[in-house]
């Protein structure tokens, strides 16, 4: 894992809006507070690399695709993600281990061959969005969401990937089965009271940092906030008191 500097490392704000002026907006007002600038879906659909720069020019940029398609389909996306200079992309783990082993090879190769860095690979497990009953009804027969998360964990290490992004509930039970293997990436991360909107496996960013999380992901609670900047320093202060507690 890449050496720590400060609390602010631990916290990735989403850009979630979806033009070019309202993200950099945020990234204007945010700069210097997370380390990282996430662009999920609907920002990249529709302003494309754009976003990227713009979140780059203050924060390190996750950029949060979740490819999952045939390995020479993925392999090249990578390929192009590695040249926009991102520092972290998401693959669903569930595309297997021929997907994740040629996104990890496309990745290394790319960013040789132009002097780089390569991304963090980091796959997703089960959607912080999904409940027991929905993978019941998505036909996965995992006896629970822990299950099938510990399964896609299991994938994520087979196939040398840098992390997994679980829920902050699932995030200790990672930790203890991966160790120091895979990085945590918890979305679902509310400040403390905050709504949670559409996600169903939510926690506080001290709770996920408390878990094991090396990255906590936020996003409409940030985004919506009066003063965005306000709001995050309370996250990296929250984050900073529990990494306290997790190494004391």
């Amino acid at each position: 894992m890449p050496d720590r500097r400060s609390a602010r490392d631990f916290l990735a704000v989403a850009l979630d809006v979806s033009r070019l002026d309202a993200a950099e907006d945020l990234v204007r007002r945010l700069a210097g507070v997370p380390g990282w600038l996430k662009v999920g879906a609907e920002l990249f659909t529709a302003v494309g690399p754009s976003a990227l720069a713009a979140a780059g020019s203050v924060a390190r940029v996750f950029l949060d695709a979740k490819l999952h398609d045939i390995p020479n389909t993925v392999a090249g996306a990578v390929a192009a993600a590695t040249r926009h200079g991102v520092g972290m992309l998401t693959l669903h783990a569930a595309g297997g281990i021929a997907m994740l082993r040629a996104a990890r090879e496309a990745a290394e190769q790319t960013a040789l061959a132009i002097g780089v860095q390569r991304p963090l690979l980091v796959g997703v497990t089960v959607l912080t969005s999904l409940s027991p009953a929905d993978l019941k009804d998505l036909g996965i027969q995992a006896a629970s969401v822990e299950e099938q998360v510990a399964r896609m964990v299991d994938l994520a290490l087979a196939a040398g990937l840098d992390g997994v992004v679980v829920s902050p509930r699932e995030a200790a039970a990672v930790r203890d089965r991966a160790g120091s293997e895979l990085w945590i990436v918890t979305p679902g991360v509310r400040p403390s009271g905050a709504a949670e909107d559409d996600q169903r496996r939510t926690a506080t960013a001290a709770e996920a940092i408390q878990a094991g999380a090396d990255l906590v992901v936020v996003g409409r609670p940030v985004v919506r906030a009066p003063d965005p900047a306000a709001t995050a320093r309370q996250l990296v202060r929250e984050i900073e008191a529990a990494l306290g507690s997790r190494t004391a």
